[in-house]
């Protein structure tokens, strides 16, 4: 991930010790620690690359910087785990040392070789300038091997093991992939890269090597134009059967697609298309032109970014782990002491109804969490009225709503769902909006008693003469606080509701200032953060509501407080 995102765009977000100033700021000091979560990954400080699982641990590798509260000092945090949610610290795997990345260690990942010793690839901003970004890709190996928790990296004499190809700007060049190897025997990796004039055609670049250590460019995999810079690619296989079960990354035959997804850095989301990888020429196609990489399909609708995904050999499957940086003000940021998080590790799988999409759901091991449960079924929900979830409370919570699906056919056609008119037409529809037959219908979570302040999560139907009845999963952030200078934009776009659908089923994980939302089973996902100035501690509330014309039955809501996840050092 560039360094320009981050120091314009968060700016602020990496602070430890140093003069603050005095903080002026609309929030009381009850309200920033109300904001820090309590059971999502996030460094003790500051801001928050590459995961695996490694000798019984979850292995997560964040770049983060311990030293100041702008841009400068990228290195590479290290935390392990045994289930991806109790993490524990350990000391930094990568500092910048040498020149090729003596103005700090970028986001990268971790490959398994033949005999299973992890290897770290990463970008470096070299010492050709300390103002011109010259990008270069490079390698680490654990000191110790048998060291399940790889406590020190030793960087390669290869190093660096990738420069930018004639005709690329070595300011944008970064961020490799984990290696696959093919059936000729050799290993491969993506570097994100732009090309053409002004940089505006977004590319893959494709490198491989006979033994890992020495590299060769090969040629673009692939590429959109119009896109701009690829940040983050990620290229793994998927099984075409649907099953939740993951691929090797090094996995290629005629019973699987493959995923090629990428961090637009133009527009500050994560993309991706489903087609066909065609090894004898080192290309990839997207099945739907339409949804092409950089063009279509996104992970998550909301406030997400510089993904990856990992293979968990352990148990199978393949994990997608995402960034979720702030949406409020540097100055806070400061005065809170940190920045940014993980979102939840979520399983990732393909779609076997619409097989050019993904499906992903929060890892099982969050259900752990789960205390105190609230319960209520077939509820019905009158034109304009609000039901209250009498008794719940607080800022820890997971729950799962199902909705009676309205008696209107559906359209599952995905190039119909999945443009980008969808964040557009939920920008234009708040949860208070009246008039319309089927919606907008759903929850308030983090809400007051006297609903000042909340956050709603609804389903809106539309209707058009081409299109058919289609259905929008929305979220309105215009009341989640009463403090101002927060970007409170609408999140959403339409949902895969299918002909044999009979419910309309929402997963939701509220934990203070995040809500992560999943519609019909992981078809869609919307990433938010909200900073509420009352609804905190047990003054926030949950709601069901419905501002159509006609009544929708609320079959069950279930709700459980959320145990808090104390992360420590290991």
């Amino acid at each position: 991930m560039d360094n320009y995102w981050t120091a314009h765009i968060i700016l602020g977000q990496f602070y430890v010790g140093g003069d603050q100033g005095k903080y002026n700021g609309q929030y009381s000091q009850a309200v920033l620690l109300a904001q820090r979560t309590g059971f999502h990954f996030q460094p003790i400080k500051n801001w928050m690359n590459g995961p695996l699982y490694y000798k019984g641990y979850y292995h997560l590798f964040y770049q983060y910087d311990p030293y100041a509260a702008v841009w400068g000092n990228i290195v590479w945090g290290h935390a392990v785990s045994t289930d991806m949610i109790h993490w524990r610290y350990l000391e930094e795997a990568l500092v910048g040392s040498e020149w090729y990345d003596i103005y700090g260690c970028w986001s990268g990942s971790a490959t398994l070789l033949d005999d299973g010793t992890p290897v770290i690839l990463y970008t470096g901003w070299s010492n050709a300038s300390a103002v011109i970004q010259s990008q270069t890709q490079n390698m680490a190996f654990p000191a110790n091997a048998s060291d399940p928790l790889l406590l020190k990296w030793v960087k390669s004499a290869h190093n660096p093991i990738a420069t930018a190809p004639p005709g690329y700007n070595s300011s944008f060049f970064r961020d490799p992939t984990t290696g696959w190897q093919g059936p000729d025997g050799e290993w491969r990796i993506l570097v994100g890269s732009n090309m053409g004039t002004g940089g505006n055609i977004g590319t893959a670049l494709v490198y491989k090597s006979k033994d890992f250590q020495t590299w060769s460019f090969e040629h673009p995999l692939h590429e959109v134009p119009g896109t701009g810079m690829w940040e983050c690619p990620d290229f793994y296989p998927v099984a075409l059967s649907g099953s939740k079960l993951g691929l090797d990354t090094s996995v290629l035959g005629a019973s699987q697609k493959h995923v090629l997804k990428i961090s637009s850095n133009n527009l500050r989301h994560d993309y991706y298309s489903v087609g066909t990888y065609y090894f004898n020429n080192q290309t990839y196609e997207p099945d739907i032109k339409q949804l092409d990489t950089a063009i279509g399909l996104r992970y998550d609708y909301g406030n997400y970014y510089a993904s990856k995904t990992f293979f968990d050999q352990h148990k199978g499957r393949r994990i997608l782990l995402g960034w979720v940086n702030e949406s409020d003000t540097a100055q806070e940021d400061i005065a809170k002491g940190w920045s940014s998080i993980q979102a939840i590790p979520r399983q990732i799988w393909l779609d076997s109804v619409t097989p050019t999409a993904l499906l992903q759901l929060p890892i099982e091991e969050v259900k752990n969490l789960r205390s105190t449960k609230y319960e209520q079924t077939n509820v019905t929900l009158n034109p304009g009225s609000v039901f209250p979830a009498q008794g719940v409370q607080g800022v820890q919570l997971d729950i799962e709503l199902t909705f009676a699906l309205p008696d209107v056919p559906q359209n599952s056609t995905t190039e119909e769902f999945l443009g980008e008119e969808g964040p557009l037409e939920c920008s234009k529809i708040g949860a208070g909006t009246k008039g319309a037959k089927y919606g907008p219908f759903g929850i308030l979570v983090l809400a007051t008693e006297d609903l000042q302040e909340q956050t709603a999560f609804f389903f809106y139907f539309t209707y058009s003469q081409k299109s058919g009845w289609l259905t929008l999963l929305c979220n309105d952030r215009s009341k989640s606080s009463v403090a101002s200078n927060l970007d409170k934009s609408s999140y959403g776009t339409y949902l895969r509701v299918y002909p044999n659908d009979k419910s309309l089923v929402l997963r939701i994980l509220v934990d203070h200032s995040v809500v992560e939302t999943f519609g019909q089973w992981g078809r869609l996902a919307i990433t938010s953060r909200v900073y509420p100035q009352y609804a905190i501690g047990n003054s926030a509330k949950v709601f069901l509501f419905n501002n159509g014309t006609e009544d929708v039955k609320a079959r069950s809501l279930k709700i459980w407080s959320i145990n808090t996840v104390n992360l420590t050092n290991f």
